[in-house]
């Protein structure tokens, strides 16, 4: 994941306080200013011994700043930095900073070669941008290809132990994890957002379903829902397929009563060419306050969910292993 830090320099305590808030890694201020920036909360503060800055506005300053990093040192380059040396120091190096006056070229500075530099040096002048920033480099995963899938069936399956997830983060309607049977197919549960007559609304609690089930995670990865913790990271997804980051403050496992959930993909890839129907379960507490999501992106309560019902999942291939993706022959029902 990126570093993002602050540059405070000349030290502003308003600009410090504002980059500790928007949740930045580091703030990089002059040595003389390292404990005042240190009484203002627990960060790590850089000086410029640690991070020095480097011109880049020749083929000579190119090949002394590769010289130096290699050597083992950390170092940005000043702003006005160009892509084409940029490119040609990331393919050679690692530990490159880039000093960025703006979102975009932040988000110019994360991508460059798919790998982007170490770290994002923010100038004071981008402060007004910054939450943006970390928004972006640091909660923000991207885009998920979902799928429109149809019920096919749902039938009471006895007690179980189901897990909710109780993020630290105020998810909003349209939201929840990806969870199932099968890392192979995962339906899209729902976020508390909704609130009712008898119950009010949570929007930090995904009622994920059963300890068994698969959860999607950042990185490529899954766990089963019984492995999650306070302060792991989650991956929320969006009905509109945008992904970010949540860190689980709670997981509370109790008995309740279940349901299996069977729905199959409408469209799987390969129909057209006699490709096999592609199908997915997952257990749900029988509650009328958990919910899949529509196509659409509504929440549907699975107390009212029916055959013939189209909600949101994912597929994927099949095999892992400790939640890493691999290359196996295996079915899991």
């Amino acid at each position: 994941m990126k570093q993002i830090i602050f540059k405070a320099i000349p030290f502003q305590k308003k600009l410090v306080t504002l980059a500790l808030e928007s949740g930045v890694d580091a703030i990089l201020t002059e040595a003389a200013k390292a404990d005042s920036v240190r009484a203002l909360g627990r960060v790590t503060v850089l000086t410029e011994a640690e991070l020095p800055t480097l011109p880049l506005g020749s083929k000579a300053d190119e090949e002394a700043a590769t010289a130096l990093l290699k050597t083992g040192q950390q170092a940005s380059l000043a702003k006005g930095w160009e892509i084409i040396p940029v490119e040609n120091i990331l393919a050679q190096t690692t530990g490159l900073g880039l000093e960025c006056e703006s979102f975009d070229r932040a988000v110019l500075a994360a991508g460059i070669l798919e790998r982007g530099a170490d770290m994002i040096v923010v100038l004071p002048e981008a402060a007004g941008e910054l939450k943006a920033i970390v928004a972006e480099l640091k909660l923000s995963q991207g885009q998920m290809a979902l799928e429109h899938a149809v019920v096919t069936e749902i039938v009471p399956a006895g007690l179980g132990h189901r897990v909710c997830v109780d993020t630290i983060s105020m998810l909003r309607r349209g939201q929840g994890m990806l969870v199932g049977n099968s890392s192979a197919f995962t339906f899209l549960v729902h976020a508390e957002t909704e609130s009712n007559p008898y119950v009010a609304a949570r929007p930090f609690r995904i009622n994920a379903g059963a300890v068994h089930a698969y959860a999607v995670l950042p990185g490529d990865k899954t766990c089963y829902l019984e492995e999650l913790s306070a302060g792991r990271e989650v991956l929320v997804v969006g009905a509109d397929g945008q992904t970010s980051l949540a860190t689980v403050g709670r997981v509370k496992i109790e008995v309740r009563p279940m349901l299996k959930i069977t729905a199959k993909v409408l469209a799987p890839e390969g129909a057209d060419k006699g490709g096999a129907e592609v199908s997915g379960q997952v257990f749900l507490q029988n509650a009328e306050t958990i919910r899949v999501t529509g196509v659409d992106g509504t929440p549907i309560s699975v107390v009212n969910l029916k055959p013939g019902d189209e909600i949101l999942c994912r597929t994927d291939a099949a095999g892992r292993h400790f939640g890493m993706r691999i290359k196996e022959d295996i079915k899991e029902g």
